[in-house]
C-alpha cells in the first residue's frame, strides 16, 4: 500500500506531547490564547497563568492544537486556521468545544490523510497500518521500530521517545481499568470508543457504525482525503474510500456496510454535488459540483 508516511520527504514525528494526552478543553484553550495574544499565546511570562497549568503542559497544548489543525504559524506568529474559526468563534458550530463532531475533526487530523499534514506519525501508523484487531504495546512499537528501519535506516529514534508516544497514543483513546479518575475524566478522544482494553488485556479496535460520528464531519474527511489523494478525479472507489491508508474508513473505524450507507446518504446531504454509483458492480462517488472543504461543516447541521 502506498502511503504518506513513506515519502522520502516526510519527517516523522514523535514527540511534542510533553507525554500528555490530548485534553477536553485545550483546544478551543489555545483558540482563546492565540485570539487574544497571537505572538506571545505560549511564549509569554503570562502563559503559565493564562493556561492555568506548568511550562511543559502549556507547550502539550500548543502542540495538540496544531497536530489537530487548530493553530498554525506564520511569519513567527501564531494564527487561528479556518477549522478552528468554524468551530470555536462566538458564532462557531461548536463555540463551547462540546460537540462529538469536534472531537472526531481532532481525531481525523492526527490520524488521517488531510490538509493539515500527518504532525503524529504513531497515530497514522496505528490506525492505516495495524491491521490485527487487537494488539499489544510492544506490537505497536515493534510495528513503529519495523517502519522507521525502512525509512530511516541510518537514523535513529531514541527507544524512550518511541514508547513515551506508544504510551501516550494509547491513553488518548482508551481507559485502562486500574487508571486514576484524573486518567478518566481528562482524554478528549476515549469518548470516541476508537480503542478499548479487552478482557485478554490486549487493546482493541472497535470497527462499525459510529453513531456519534456526524454526517458533515464524514463529508468533511472524505473530500479532505479526496483532495490529497485523488485531486484531478472525479471519481472515487468505494475500496479506497473504505480501505486506503489515510482513508475516512480506516481512520473511523467503519465497516464496509457502514461507508456505503453514509456514501448513499451524500446525495441527499449535498443536494447531488456528491453521488453514489453502484454499475456494473463498480462502486464510487462521483463529484459533480466540488464543495470547498471547510465548508462541508455547514452540511447536513
Amino acid at each position: 500500500m502506498n502511503s504518506i508516511i513513506f515519502n522520502k520527504d516526510y519527517s516523522p514525528h514523535f514527540s511534542g506531547h510533553e507525554t500528555f494526552p490530548l485534553r477536553q478543553l485545550w483546544l478551543k484553550k489555545a483558540y482563546d490564547a492565540v485570539e487574544a495574544n497571537s505572538k506571545g499565546a505560549f511564549t509569554s511570562d503570562d502563559a503559565i497563568v493564562t493556561f492555568g497549568v506548568g511550562k511543559n503542559m502549556v507547550s502539550s497544548i500548543k502542540h495538540w492544537a496544531v497536530a489537530c489543525g487548530m493553530i498554525e504559524t506564520k511569519n513567527g506568529y501564531q494564527a487561528l486556521t479556518p477549522l478552528s474559526k468554524k468551530l470555536f468563534d462566538i458564532n462557531g458550530l461548536d463555540p463551547y468545544c462540546e460537540q462529538y463532531g469536534t472531537s472526531w475533526l481532532a481525531h481525523w487530523n492526527l490520524a488521517g490523510l488531510n490538509q493539515n499534514g500527518v504532525r503524529a506519525t504513531t497515530w497514522y501508523l496505528a490506525f492505516n497500518h495495524i491491521n490485527e484487531q487487537n494488539f499489544s504495546p510492544k506490537q505497536l512499537l515493534d510495528a513503529i521500530k519495523e517502519y522507521l528501519d525502512k525509512k530511516l535506516p541510518k537514523t535513529s529514534v531514541s527507544l524512550n521517545t518511541l514508547e513515551r508516544d506508544v504510551e501516550v497514543f494509547l491513553r488518548t483513546y482508551a481507559t485502562k481499568p486500574s487508571a486514576t479518575v484524573e486518567d478518566v475524566a481528562e482524554p478528549m478522544l476515549t469518548e470516541l470508543g476508537l480503542i478499548q482494553v479487552g478482557l485478554s488485556g490486549l487493546y482493541e479496535y472497535r470497527r462499525g457504525p459510529k453513531s456519534t460520528l456526524p454526517d458533515n464531519v464524514f463529508l468533511y474527511a472524505l473530500i479532505d482525503f479526496w483532495n490529497i489523494h485523488s485531486p484531478s478525479q472525479k471519481t472515487l472507489s468505494f475500496e479506497s474510500i473504505v480501505y486506503d491508508p489515510g482513508s475516512p474508513g480506516r481512520v473511523f473505524k467503519l465497516d464496509e456496510d457502514s461507508v456505503a450507507e453514509r456514501l448513499i446518504n451524500l446525495e441527499h446531504i449535498t443536494n447531488g454535488r456528491y453521488i453514489w454509483s453502484d454499475t456494473a458492480g463498480q462502486k464510487s462517488v462521483l463529484c459533480l459540483k466540488q464543495i470547498r472543504l471547510i465548508d462541508a461543516l455547514d452540511i447536513a447541521q
